[in-house]
This record gives structure tokens, sequence and C-alpha cells, in this order.
């Protein structure tokens, strides 16, 4: 009981102890869920508008939501480190909402087309852009240092609840009323996380230490270079880059697992993100529980999320993919939340935002070629051949990892020991 009261204290410090990150936090809470009803409606949406390439379609779709990050994501970080987080949040979350709402109107008005919803993808993932290293980056500076860990965990938490209720929501919104409603709940969502925003007391906000304005070019190569001479920056970049690529494509995978492999409707594509949602929010819940982010952990989750893939990837019982889903949620997140966090804590203050630019640059930079990929193999050989092909990459890259982020044996300790002061020790 003593262990389980300090676990329970361990995963909610964050919110206890900080009057912006819990105005931060429900804010989100309400907004990410809306967010998620809106991802599942595109995707359905997608779906029904292109019923003769359904993979290629949906692959289409992903590549316009997440091409911003090819075209701009470099960039990005640079503009969190030159200018306010809290700022940049709120003008992203306004141009997402006015986003969708024009939307929601086309689709409520009943014509909507397949280039609209392509067009609006992409306006919506340029906002992200700019709003994905800006949220994090605020988010040190709402809880500080020593609670980071604690707070990206919490964030991993508050996006997988949203990622069960959103999803299941989203589901019957779309098999009662169509996707338009989605989009229209979404838009409203917004208000929530621009509330908090508003809100927020700024003088309770830690301070970012040699804060710099640097020109977009040479912010850009400075971070660069801070990343390739950082072992810990430069292995979890590369594996992130390759897992987001081949083994994350979930908005691709679960709509056509639902619709081809279970043969089923709207109901089950909620139903089983529903389930790859709770897995992820009880990793998260363990993350925020543990004190600090450790290489085992990430590498446990990349490991497991690979033989979970590996294992779904025969499945045809709707019952059994929602239980595996459930599993491979758990190691998702294992690995996200870790990763997240090693990199943060192995950056300072003045480059953070570049690093974390490039971290969703890993994410999503490739992203729109990964989306095509894994869409053209579900075409050809379903979402059988997409599990396995992401499952092998994964196991792949969690052992390329770990011998990466050994120190070769040729090295002296007093050698080992001027690795960067940053590097996060198991």
């Amino acid at each position: 009981m003593t262990f389980l009261r300090l676990a329970s204290r361990r995963t909610f410090a964050s919110l206890r102890r900080h009057r912006n990150y819990r105005l931060f936090f429900y804010g989100q809470l309400t907004s990410v869920a809306g967010t998620w009803m809106q991802n599942i409606a595109m995707a359905w949406l997608v779906v029904e508008l292109e019923p003769h390439s359904r993979g290629l379609a949906v692959g289409l779709l992903a590549a316009c939501r997440f091409g911003p990050f090819t075209v701009l994501g470099l960039f990005a970080g640079v503009v969190t480190d030159r200018f306010d987080n809290r700022h940049i949040v709120m003008v992203t979350q306004s141009v997402q909402m006015v986003f969708s709402a024009v939307l929601a109107v086309v689709t409520l008005v009943g014509h909507v087309q397949l280039w609209e919803v392509y067009a609006i993808a992409a306006l919506t993932g340029s906002a992200l852009v700019f709003d994905a290293p800006s949220r994090q980056n605020l988010t040190f500076q709402m809880v500080g240092r020593d609670e980071l860990p604690n707070a990206i965990a919490l964030n991993s938490s508050l996006f997988n609840t949203a990622r069960i209720f959103g999803p299941a929501l989203a589901g019957v919104l779309i098999a009662a009323f169509g996707p338009g409603w989605c989009f229209a709940v979404n838009t409203a969502s917004f208000l929530a996380v621009l509330g908090g925003l508003l809100a927020m007391r700024v003088s309770e906000l830690y301070p970012l230490l040699d804060r710099r304005r640097p020109t977009m070019w040479r912010g850009t190569r400075e971070g660069f270079g801070y990343a390739l001479r950082n072992r810990t920056v430069l292995v979890t970049l590369v594996m992130t880059a390759v897992f987001s690529a081949v083994g994350f494509n979930f908005n691709i995978l679960l709509p056509l697992l639902a619709k081809n492999t279970l043969e089923a409707g709207p109901r089950t594509f909620g139903i089983i993100s529903a389930c790859f949602g709770a897995g992820a929010l009880v990793g998260a819940l363990s993350a925020a529980a543990v004190s600090r982010a450790t290489w085992r952990v990430m590498f446990l989750g990349a490991a497991g999320f690979g033989i979970c893939e590996l294992l779904i990837a025969p499945v045809s019982s709707t019952l059994l993919v929602g239980a595996l889903l459930f599993v491979c949620g758990i190691f998702f997140t294992s690995y996200t939340a870790n990763s997240n966090t090693v990199l943060q804590l192995a950056s300072p203050d003045h480059i953070r935002g570049r690093v974390l630019g490039l971290y969703y640059y890993a994410w999503n930079g490739l992203a729109p070629l990964g989306a095509l990929i894994v869409g053209w193999m579900c075409d050809r050989g379903g979402t059988e051949l997409a599990f396995a092909v992401g499952g092998v990459s994964g196991l792949a890259m969690t052992v390329l990892g770990a011998l990466a982020i050994k120190p070769p044996k040729r090295f002296t300790p007093r050698r080992i020991q001027a690795e960067p002061a940053e590097q996060i020790a198991a």
C-alpha cells in the first residue's frame, strides 16, 4: 500500500504542484479528444469517397497531413527558440480551429470533395508543424527540469485518454449522423485549450536560460550540429524516424484493418482505435509513476511494439486484434514517453526548441513517404503485409539502437565519461 501511495503521488506530481500545467492539461484533454475525433472522421470520409484504392487514398491523406513537416519541419525549432512559446501555441491552436470549422461546414452542407479534405489536412498540418515543438518547450517552462519526465508522461496519458474516447465517440457519431459532426465538435474543443493558455500566470513560468534569437539558416545548422555530436540525441532521432515511417502508421492501418481485414464498419474502427489508446494510457501512467527516463524502458517499449505488430499481422478476429492493440499501446507509450524525455533532458535551454523540431521532423518528416509505402503495401498484400514489415523494422531498429548507444570497447572509462554531460544512463 505504501508503494502504491508513493507511485500515485509521483504519477500526478506535476498536476498537483503547478497551476499553469493543470490549466494546460485539462484544456489539452478536451482539445485532443476533439482532434482524435476529426482524425478518425477524416480517414473514414476518405475511405468512403475513394472506394477503389482505399489504401492509397488514406496514404495520400497522411501525406497531406504530414507533408508540411517535410517542408517546414527543419525550421520550426528555430521559430520555437526565437519567440514566446505560449504565444506560438495560441496562434497555432486558433488556426487549427478555423480550418476545422471550414471542414465541418463543407461536410455538413453535403458537397465535400476529396481534394477539399486533402487541402484542409495540409493546411492544418502546416499549423501543427510549429505547434508541436512549441508545446513541448512550453511544458518545460510550466514544470521545470526536475518534473519534466513526469509532465511528458502525463502529456502522453492525456493524449491517449483522448485516443480512447475520441475514436469511440467518433465511431458512434459517424454511424449515426456522418463525419461532419465530428469536425464541428473538434472546432468547439479548441476553446478549452485557448482558455487555459489565456488564464496562465506568466510570472510562474520557468525561464529559459541563455535564450538567443537565431536566424533560420544559422539556427538550423546549430541544431543539426548538436544532434550529430550528442549520441543520445542522434540515436533517438534515427530510431524515431524509422519507427514513424514504417511502424507507427496507425492512421492508415486501423481504418483499413477495420474495413478490409475485419470487414466491419465505423463502430469497429472506433473500438479497435480505443483499444490501442487504452493500452497507451496504461503505458503513459506507468511512465509517469517512474521518477526518471531510462534507455532500458525505451528499448523494451520498442522491442515489445515490434513483436506486437508481428502478432497482429495474421489475425482476423476483432476480439484478438483489440487485445493485441491494447498491449501494443502499452509498449508504444513506453517508447515515446521515454524517448521524448531523454531527448529534452539531453538538450540545453537555448537549443531545446531546435532539437524538438528535429524530433518532430523525425516523427513526421518521412511520414508522407512512409504513408504512401504503407498504403501501397495494404493495397498489395493487405494489412497483414504492412504490420509484418512494421514489426520486423521495429525489432531491427531496437537491436541497432541498443548497439549504437553502448560505448565502444576501445574507449577507456575516462573517455566514456567524456561523453556529453547530458547523456542519460539507463
